[in-house]
């Protein structure tokens, strides 16, 4: 059965303890923790998880791209911020690492014939995930490439082109796709087909609305969701995703107002 997890931004309070207390009281399974600054965070979020009696799902690496860049010190720090967060991940002892090879459009050159700026995103991709698969196989820490709508990346945007690169580097265990819904709202031709055709690549599903509010709030079919991932009995992980409110506490109170209600849609829907 899926479990349910929420990223830390969508949860109110000043403090990861505050944070994390919050999360304890809407029975949640577990907490996406943002990678960025994550290993100077390490002890008191452990300290945290620990007297909540909650676990870490996973880390997220959001806007930290540079692994494709045409400038070989920026793929090179990209590379090492991802084998850090695959570290926390360990030290966390969260399952899986989401990231976005590419954000934006490429600085890649344009060598036609040889090779067009796509193909050398593709090539450089496939390196990074043999790179980097061995080290996610020793951690026991899956590597989750996430797809992005159009309007943020010009790479990779739906789940079949990020299941392509599973292919490449042999169905490797531990490189794995996230999904998520609202993403796929913009890219997607049939939202579940994709859903239910992919579902032996996937590792976490993302849970927002088309409007990026929470699940019950906009207009997707969450009850035919729920029956694809029940027909590929899926056991991942669900997170509870949205608009940031870290840095607005009255949208974050808003928004944990919400979250019961939410969480409850999704039980009606056959999510958990």
């Amino acid at each position: 059965m899926a479990k349910l997890a929420i990223q830390e931004c969508l949860l109110p309070g000043k403090t990861i303890e505050e944070r994390l207390a919050a999360a304890g009281q809407l029975h949640i399974d577990a907490v996406e923790f943002p990678a960025m600054d994550l290993d100077a965070r390490l002890p008191r979020i452990a300290e945290a998880l620990d007297a909540n009696g909650i676990r870490a799902s996973g880390i997220n690496m959001g806007g930290q791209d540079g692994c494709l860049s045409a400038d070989a010190a920026q793929r090179a720090q990209a590379v090492d911020a991802l084998r850090e967060a695959l570290t926390c991940a360990l030290d966390l002892e969260a399952d899986y690492v989401t990231f976005v090879p590419q954000c934006g459009e490429t600085d890649l050159p344009d060598l036609t014939p040889y090779a067009s700026p796509m193909d050398l995103q593709k090539e450089l991709l496939i390196w990074l995930l043999r790179g980097v698969s061995d080290l996610a196989d020793a951690m026991d820490v899956r590597l989750a490439l996430q797809p992005l709508n159009h309007y943020e990346t010009s790479f990779i945007t739906r789940l079949d082109q990020a299941a392509h690169f599973r292919r490449q580097v042999d169905n490797h265990p531990k490189i794995t796709v996230a999904a998520n819904l609202y993403h796929m709202a913009l890219e997607e031709e049939n939202l579940v087909t994709a859903l239910r055709t992919h579902g032996g690549d996937i590792t976490v599903v993302y849970l927002s609305e088309n409007n990026r509010r929470l699940p019950g709030q906009g207009i997707l079919p969450f009850l035919a969701i729920g029956e694809a991932l029940a027909e590929m009995a899926f056991d991942g992980w669900l997170v509870l995703e949205g608009i940031e409110t870290t840095d607005n506490p009255e949208r974050a109170r808003q928004t944990f107002q919400e979250l019961p209600g939410s969480i409850q849609f999704l039980r009606g829907a056959g999510l958990l």
